[in-house]
């Protein structure tokens, strides 16, 4: 029986790390000083040199080792773990319910409006009284 084990696929590790940070390509190839083109060429790579790993992890935001060593599994393993419905900060985080009431805020906003415009108006005026 034998055992093979998956190939470390270092172009699609960085693929998706670059998805789950929210990047795209585009700004990818930017930052790197390269071309959309060089950069989707890179993801497909099964290897990457070293020197162009570390300029692709510092821009992820990441190490090297963390690109090489990214897993899958392992970051929904870290999701399914931490995420808990039941936990009150994320229950706060979801049901926001301020401690005032947004109409008074905005009749508030509108007198704050009201007396500007009549302050400018009577500013107005006194200037015409002068001419």
């Amino acid at each position: 029986m034998t055992t093979e084990t998956k190939p470390n696929h270092i172009g699609r590790k960085i693929a998706r790390i670059r998805e789950l940070r929210g990047i795209k390509q585009e700004t990818l190839a930017e930052e790197l000083g390269i071309s959309q083109q060089s950069v989707s060429n890179l993801e497909q790579s099964e290897t990457v040199e070293e020197m162009k790993l570390e300029e692709v992890a510092k821009v992820l935001g990441v190490t090297k080792e963390a690109i090489e060593n990214f897993s899958e599994e392992t970051v929904l393993n870290v999701i399914s773990n931490t995420f808990n419905s039941n936990d009150s900060s994320t229950l706060n985080a979801i049901n926001i319910q301020p401690s005032f009431n947004p109409i008074d805020k905005i009749v508030e906003l509108y007198e704050r409006l009201v007396h500007a415009e009549k302050d400018k108006v009577m500013y107005l005026e006194e200037l015409l009284k002068k001419k």
